[in-house]
């Protein structure tokens, strides 16, 4: 019994085995003709023909990223969707004392080159620190997947087709303009540097930050710096408005009258967690209260958001915590990256 076991087993690997590499002769077959189908939309970027004859030629279907970019929430469109834990431990975890100090460190050495950038946007240094600070703790891993197979690949793979597309085309585009290949590396899904940019992203919003002529987000520092807050800057950030802070909410509040009304284009469960717009004075009528600091001008508006429920540390969340979730449309996230930003600031 336990050698036919075996052999079923066996067999059935054996299957699975030569599904799979059929499967990948089959992408293989099919990626190079798509590649070229794409030949017109890049040259009619301006990606001159040299640069693409070099390039597409040399790529490879990455199955890897396909299997990663299927594990992602969404994914599958048949399954559940998923509870949201508590905020408690994520903060943790991303804002620990070992980022913080690191961060701190990052904030001191380069104060100069930070001040010089809020000066010019209004985005205030911790919050350039602290974006990438949780990118890539402060550029110690910034990915090591080719941008251009890892794009081109899901490009072709088809689930997001037209994103990754614009993403590949982006990325060749910034090989024309003199990248090196060498650098245009960073996470499965393409984004890459300091800033944890997509090329799209790089192409609209890069800065040099040093003086150098070249935005340099891998390598530079204050390029990346600079590129971060420039980001900001498009995104609506206003200058002397907090992000948020923490408040204690009184015990009686009723919630039946605070729900938002308003249904966000982009990611709405994110912003569903979120109460109405009130003005920092009516918040004050209501009963909240700080937990440290003072409030900010009464008439800025402010949401609330209770990320471990009702008997835990709210906060109350400005337009400029809404640039945050531009830059990462996570609530998790974004909440951390300005605690992290008040933590190396202080």
């Amino acid at each position: 019994m336990r050698f036919s076991v075996c052999v079923i087993t066996l067999a059935a690997g054996i299957v699975a085995l030569s599904a799979g590499s059929a499967a990948h002769a089959q992408d293989e077959a099919g990626f190079q003709p798509f590649l070229q189908s794409l030949r017109g939309r890049a040259e009619a970027m301006g990606i001159r023909p040299a640069t693409l004859d070099a390039t597409l030629p040399t790529l490879t279907f990455n199955p890897r990223v396909v299997t990663l970019d299927r594990a992602q929430p969404g994914g599958d469109p048949n399954a559940p969707a998923a509870a949201i834990p508590n905020f408690a431990p994520y903060r943790a975890r991303h804002v620990d004392s070992a980022r913080i100090e690191r961060g701190r460190a990052k904030y001191q050495a380069l104060r100069g080159r930070l001040q010089s950038i809020e000066q010019e946007t209004g985005v205030p240094e911790a919050i350039m620190v602290a974006i990438w600070g949780h990118e890539t703790n402060y550029g110690s891993y910034t990915g090591d997947f080719d941008l251009l197979r890892s794009l081109a690949t899901l490009a072709y793979e088809g689930r997001r087709r037209e994103l990754f597309t614009e993403e590949f085309l982006a990325t060749l585009k910034m090989l024309d303009q003199d990248v090196p290949r060498e650098q245009l590396k960073g996470s499965w899904a393409g984004a890459t540097g300091y800033p944890q940019f997509l090329p799209s992203v790089y192409l609209r919003l890069a800065r040099d930050g040093d003086g150098d002529g070249r935005a340099d987000i891998w390598r530079s520092e204050p390029d990346a710096l600079a590129s971060i807050a420039n980001y900001f800057v498009h995104a609506g950030w206003r200058k002397g408005v907090p992000w948020g802070f923490p408040v204690t909410v009184p015990a009686g509040l009723s919630r039946t009258t605070l729900g938002n009304k308003t249904l966000s284009p982009r990611c709405p469960r994110v912003h569903d967690r979120h109460s109405g717009w009130k003005t920092i004075a009516e918040w004050r009528a209501l009963g909240l209260s700080p937990q440290r600091g003072m409030w900010p001008d009464d008439r800025v508006m402010a949401t609330l958001l209770e990320p471990d429920g009702t008997n835990a540390t709210a906060y109350l969340l400005t337009t400029n915590y809404r640039a945050i979730l531009d830059y990462n449309c996570s609530n998790f996230y974004a909440l951390s990256v300005g605690l992290l930003a008040d933590a190396v600031e202080r």
